[in-house]
């Protein structure tokens, strides 16, 4: 079942209020469960998105882990009155999960990513964590529009490595999606979606620095880094984030 104690909301998307520290943890409860799940890691774009995609809410309303990712998000929790401890990105959260992992003796699976990305971010994981065990990689192109039935492929290499531990890097809302519809089917895999981390890990997408992602400009330095790419998304979808929150700031 979905976690719903300590949770707060930001426009269409509950959050969880936990520390780094507690969500690392959290994740960590889900894999020694062995009964599956999913964790999402909300940021501004998520919530725009969630407002008229239906079927992201759902799979939000379904996540068994949802940690902030986004000063702004942060901020606009606070604004609202239902302060966050502190943001916690996917991106930040692969390698504490992959250093326990090693620790715990837990089988990983990496999907999604830029071609040859997962296998690139496979072979640099397993130099700097001696003994993880990571059971298999894709950077095959998935739709989450189809059926399960269409895509036996993916989840028949999956579900033959019997991971306990699945990073799946395909962007948002496609990642979310994928994952809640897959939960049951990959079992007792724990499906963390991390965006571009496997991009970061390979070094194929440089991360903006520390400084910048902690005072709210990571996405000034990406959109400098993929213009074409990320023009729509920063320019043109995310500052609707502003209206969504003042909106449910009148309403409360």
């Amino acid at each position: 079942m979905p976690r719903r104690e300590k949770r707060v909301r930001v426009g269409p998307i509950a959050i969880d209020a936990l520390t780094f520290d507690e969500a690392i943890d959290a994740v960590g409860d889900l894999v020694t469960r062995g009964e599956g799940g999913t964790v999402f890691t909300p940021n501004v774009d998520h919530v725009v998105l969630a407002e008229k995609n239906a079927l992201l809410r759902e799979a939000y309303s379904a996540t068994d882990l949802s940690l902030v990712d986004g000063v702004p998000v942060l901020w606009a929790a606070s604004a609202l009155g239902t302060p966050l401890p502190e943001k916690i990105s996917g991106s930040d959260l692969l390698l504490p999960l992959v250093a326990r992992a090693a620790q715990c003796g837990w089988r990983v699976y990496l999907l999604g990513g830029r071609d040859g990305v997962a296998l690139r971010a496979k072979e640099i994981l397993e130099r700097r964590y001696p003994g993880l065990s990571i059971v298999g990689t894709s950077s095959r192109a998935i739709d989450p529009t189809k059926g399960l039935s269409e895509q036996g492929d993916v989840l028949d290499e999956v579900r033959a490595a019997h991971p306990q531990l699945l990073f799946l890097a395909l962007g948002a809302p496609k990642q979310e999606i994928w994952a809640y519809r897959t939960r049951d089917v990959l079992r007792p895999a724990v499906i963390v979606c991390v965006g571009a981390a496997l991009d970061f890990i390979a070094g194929v997408v440089k991360r903006a620095p520390r400084w910048m992602s902690a005072s709210g400009f990571e996405w000034l330095y990406r959109l400098a880094q993929e213009p074409k790419r990320m023009s729509r998304r920063y320019l043109l979808r995310d500052p609707q984030f502003a209206a969504i929150v003042a909106r449910q700031w009148w309403q409360r």
